[in-house]
């Protein structure tokens, strides 16, 4: 192993155990066994030694993730029963690899001040989502490229509030069953609720039309 890949190694050692804004570079110089030089030379600076051990984070995360998604648990399995075991592995995931959860959220804040850090971010979420899709979106919705696209999109976007709030509070966060069941909710909710509101516009849009005087009972 050369003195850039023990940098990174060190760097992303760092990231576990003391955080991104509190690692300095004498840190994962001690960490990786090389000299304060050698991150000038590899990498031109802390900074930017450190954003590239969080992408390697990120990817390793990524790679966590995949493993949890449905076809890995086994054949025989329903639709809903793949969900709930994915959820159920995500969680999971949170447990067994907390530092690199918490190493890849860093990203997103350091992202902000580092557009390169930022657009390698958004190119790997842009991948993630079809991703998610690929795995997750039922056959008649893979076939519609923007139906497919949102499905991996809702997906990665309860991923990234279930891992927030796993943080803060992993025994009150939701389980694998509460993910699957609130989804139920919601879509059912959508099919009673979806018929209303189509009504009440067309109510609303012939009330607008007619010639009726408006009355004020106020």
């Amino acid at each position: 192993m050369g003195h850039r890949e023990q940098l990174l190694a060190g760097a992303k050692r760092c990231l576990y155990e003391r955080g991104y804004a509190r690692t300095t570079a004498r840190d994962i110089v001690a960490a990786s066994g090389t000299n304060l030089a050698s991150i000038g030379y590899h990498f031109g600076s802390k900074e930017a030694l450190l954003n590239a051990a969080v992408m390697e984070a990120f990817e390793e995360w990524g790679e966590e993730l995949e493993r949890a998604m449905p076809g890995q648990g086994g054949s025989g399995e329903s639709g809903e029963e793949q969900l709930v075991a994915m959820w159920t592995r995500v969680t999971k995931s949170f447990q067994l690899h907390r530092p690199l959860l918490v190493a890849s959220i860093e990203a997103f804040a350091q992202a902000e001040h580092a557009p390169e850090l930022r657009k390698q971010l958004a190119d790997d979420y842009e991948r993630a989502r079809g991703a998610m899709a690929e795995f997750i979106a039922p056959g008649d919705a893979r076939e519609d490229n923007r139906v497919a696209r949102a499905v991996g999109s809702l997906h990665l976007a309860m991923l990234a509030g279930l891992s927030l709030q796993w943080l803060l509070d992993g025994e009150r966060a939701p389980t694998g069953q509460d993910m699957v069941d609130a989804l139920r909710a919601v879509s059912q909710g959508l099919g009673d609720v979806a018929p209303d509101v189509a009504g009440a516009t067309v109510a609303a849009d012939d009330d607008l039309g007619s010639d009726d005087p408006v009355v004020n009972e106020a």
